[in-house]
């Protein structure tokens, strides 16, 4: 359990949570109709978009199903999605991406 959390943490989690409350809104959604669709409670909803609190990992990809965006996000933590993580798939663990 995280107990300090940096300017820089705190930011992204508020960033985070607004963009899933503006792809709700863009989707016109109320939180509720979102919460119900996702099988989470209101409050874990509200929590998320707020950048507050501590929804559980499935509770967030219950959300980002709901929405129909779950695997644009999964994918952006994939390391062959940016010059850093490739470089260093490519040094520390011997592999090369293949273009599919």
């Amino acid at each position: 359990m995280v107990t300090r959390q940096s300017p820089a943490r705190a930011r992204a989690l508020r960033e985070f949570g607004a963009n899933i409350e503006r792809w709700r809104k863009l989707q016109g959604l109320s939180a509720m109709q979102l919460a119900n669709r996702a099988h989470v409670t209101r409050d874990t909803l509200r929590a998320l978009e707020h950048g507050a609190g501590s929804p559980r990992l499935d509770s967030v990809l219950a959300v980002l199903t709901s929405l129909g965006i779950v695997n644009s996000v999964v994918k952006s933590a994939d390391p062959w999605n940016s010059n850093a993580g490739r470089a260093l798939m490519e040094e520390q663990l011997g592999m090369r991406h293949q273009p599919e």
